[in-house]
């Protein structure tokens, strides 16, 4: 008989997968995918924690007035003005979702279906800048709107991108005209990068 023979003439082919070896690297995969998961979790409420000292928003007044510009698209987060990674979650401000935001002379009110909406008093706000990134959002250089903002003892980074990003320069030239420093005139450490 020929080799090949023999190989067919066997009652038993080899074993093609041990089960439990297998079963034991998914549920081992399932647990850590888990645990990092949790530990991402952890650290966003810690983050939370640290910045509890940040006063409750302002909430926007029962007559704003006129609308000088208004705009939709995505809000991508607030940070610590200047530090465009330290991400600030207390009061719902790290929480991207989409925006229709309004400039009046009473200040910004940003509506945000599906988190908490909030507020800037014209005396809050700072100034409007065009940049290319927030909170680990990075885009094309001036494709952000960054309004710069004081709330208790912090000056505040808001990043929005409208679904026209050609209203943008529009929105920088009202806000620094309403603003009672120009944002350049604010120490922002890291702002240049």
């Amino acid at each position: 008989m020929t080799p090949v023979i023999l190989l067919a003439a066997e009652k038993e082919s080899a074993e093609v997968t041990d089960w439990a070896a297998r079963i034991g690297w998914v549920v081992g995969l399932a647990l850590f995918v888990a645990l990092v998961y949790w530990l991402m979790r952890e650290g966003w409420k810690w983050r939370g924690t640290l910045q509890g000292d940040l006063p409750e928003l302002p909430t926007a007044p029962d007559t704003p007035g006129r609308a000088k510009l208004s705009a939709s698209g995505r809000y991508h987060g607030s940070t610590t003005a200047g530090q465009w990674l330290d991400r600030i979650v207390a009061h719902g401000l790290g929480t991207r979702s989409r925006a229709e935001v309004t400039l009046t002379d009473a200040g910004l009110d940003a509506v945000r279906p599906g988190a908490g909406d909030f507020f800037v008093p014209a005396d809050a706000l700072r100034g409007a800048r065009l940049d290319k990134g927030i909170a680990g959002k990075v885009l094309t250089e001036g494709g952000l709107l960054v309004v710069t903002w004081a709330h208790g003892e912090r000056l505040i980074d808001s990043g929005f991108r409208f679904d026209r990003a050609a209203e943008h320069t529009e929105w920088v030239e009202a806000i620094n005209s309403m603003s009672k420093t120009n944002v350049t005139d604010v120490t922002t450490e890291g702002a240049e990068r």
